[in-house]
């Protein structure tokens, strides 16, 4: 056997079993009518020929069998991750994987992975490496795969001419399309995905943003806020916002708690989102690189402490105080996990530590992580059965899916109210608030999508559309509270959080924007806007 012929029934192969998700989607554009049918077979033969014309320029001489049994490996995962969640394989879904914690990755191993993995991987792969090779010389064989690539580019020319109306309708109205193609698209993410790492060296120096940060003088009162950083929550699951299900029974019986219903993520997923909350730059910049706004508060002397039960502050945190809550050896409240109301537990020891200034708590939460939902709350409050207690949601009902999810949610809820409970002990001393907000949404099997992480111009609206509450507390504070509630369904972003945390502390600095300040205009009347 020729090199080439290896590589075309090698490429043959991941056309046709690892694509599943990438023609169904086409079809699902397109429709499956006769008339469709040449332009559908021209647009899987200009496929095939792209994938032979990118894999043939690198699997050469020695070099094809292990380029050949890589791309079989990684393809066999991609088709698992697409078939089985729906989820795209971009550059922002290998960052997540750079970042996974092992708790995070052994959540997604399951029976139906190891099947993938050895049936449309290692098995091929295995055959690949066993297969004899005839090697006719450097200069034939340097001919024969220049002819081959010709003829590749031949057949993705040839069908874009002909149907052409068809293939200028799939690169320009259909883009999405093509983040399902595999391996092209993944291939794609992971070059940019290096080119963005080395483009961005770790030692580099960060901006520093806000320097001339500094609390209001006109104040005299002392503030104490935590802001609780939700993981994987979506609004429209949340009983304060209408949902059926009584999701926040707690929550409910704080008259002081105000839920913004049109509250929407920069992003859809926690490597994205997490930096983005906390910058200057919001969904329209980049984080990395420059100081977050923990860095304007300590900077205008706040004391900053950041306590994390989930995988990590994503570089927001680095500069300020940072505990990991994921061990029993630091978080005293832990079952099959360590279970996020542990990070409360040392918070009055430490508020007690600091008898001047104000304080800024930040709670990443594990929340609502999936897909293994029922692992993240204790059994007690395990009230909407049956429950899903499988991480392939393939095998549960969607019932039990969504019961476990909103278990999770009655956890947070519960979570949320002993936090309130914390804020409402010190509110003789301080002007209290709390600030949740989830830092994206989840896909619970709506149009065939599991999870999150989903390119932004794709995602649907329950990956984007999240939780955000805020309560204030304390003697002195100067939030008008019917004036904010009457603001509760106005749209707001992420892009909110960074003006008005400053705009809560009374921080003065040039970068504060007072109109992305949600709290701006709804201050007590003697209160200077």
């Amino acid at each position: 056997m020729t090199g080439n012929t290896l590589l075309l029934l090698v490429t043959a192969w991941v056309i046709g079993v690892d694509n599943f998700s990438f023609f169904g989607h086409v079809l699902k554009t397109y429709g499956t009518a006769p008339a469709m049918l040449p332009a559908l077979l021209a647009l899987a033969l200009a496929f095939g020929a792209l994938s032979v014309l990118l894999v043939g320029l690198v699997a050469f001489g020695r070099a094809i069998k292990p380029v050949l049994i890589v791309l079989l490996l990684l393809s066999a995962l991609t088709a698992y991750f697409m078939d089985s969640y729906g989820v795209v394989i971009n550059d922002e879904m290998l960052q997540n994987v750079a970042q996974t914690n092992p708790a995070e990755a052994r959540d997604l191993l399951n029976f139906r992975l190891l099947a993938y993995f050895l049936g449309l991987g290692v098995v091929p792969a295995w055959l690949v490496a066993r297969a004899r090779l005839r090697w006719r010389g450097w200069r034939a064989e340097a001919w024969a795969r220049l002819k081959l690539l010709s003829l590749a580019l031949l057949a993705i020319v040839g069908p874009a001419l002909l149907f052409g109306g068809f293939f200028a309708s799939f690169v320009r109205e259909h883009k999405p399309l093509r983040s399902y193609a595999n391996p092209a698209f993944p291939l794609y993410s992971v070059v940019k995905y290096a080119r963005g790492r080395l483009a961005s060296p770790a030692d580099q120096a960060i901006e520093p943003i806000g320097l001339d940060a500094r609390r209001s003088a006109e104040d005299p009162h002392r503030e104490l806020m935590i802001l609780v950083v939700g993981e994987t929550a979506r609004a429209d699951h949340f009983s304060l916002n209408g949902y059926a299900r009584e999701t926040n029974p707690l929550l409910k019986q704080e008259a002081g708690v105000i839920s913004f219903t049109d509250f929407h993520a920069c992003g859809t997923s926690t490597a994205v989102s997490v930096p983005c909350m906390f910058s200057a730059e919001g969904s329209n910049g980049k984080a990395e690189g420059k100081e977050s706004l923990l860095d304007v508060l300590q900077r205008a002397g706040v004391h900053v402490l950041w306590l994390d039960n989930n995988s990590d502050s994503k570089g927001v945190a680095l500069r300020v105080p940072y505990q990991d809550f994921k061990s029993p050896e630091v978080n005293t409240v832990c079952d099959v996990e360590c279970r996020d109301e542990g990070m409360l537990v040392p918070l009055q020891d430490y508020i007690d530590s600091h008898p001047s200034g104000d304080i800024v708590i930040v709670l990443h939460q594990m929340g609502n992580h999936g897909p293994a939902y029922y692992k993240r709350y204790p059994a007690a409050f395990e009230r909407f059965k049956p429950v899903c207690r499988n991480n392939d949601l393939s095998q549960c009902t969607p019932e039990e899916i969504i019961n476990a999810y909103d278990n999770a949610l009655l956890y947070t809820d519960h979570f949320l109210a002993k936090t309130i409970e914390l804020l409402k002990r010190n509110s003789e001393r301080f002007e209290t608030a709390l600030i949740y907000v989830s830092d994206h949404g989840e896909s619970l099997g709506e149009g065939g999508t599991w999870l999150h992480g989903l390119p932004r111009a794709i995602a649907p609206k329950a990956q984007l559309h999240v939780p955000a509450i805020m309560w204030f507390g304390g003697h002195h504070h100067d939030i008008d509270l019917a004036a904010l509630r009457q603001r509760r369904d106005q749209p707001y972003t992420h892009d909110n959080l960074f003006h008005t945390v400053l705009g809560f502390l009374e921080i003065e600095t040039a970068i504060y924007r007072p109109e992305l300040d949600i709290l701006h205009g709804s201050r007590k009347p003697d209160w200077p806007q």
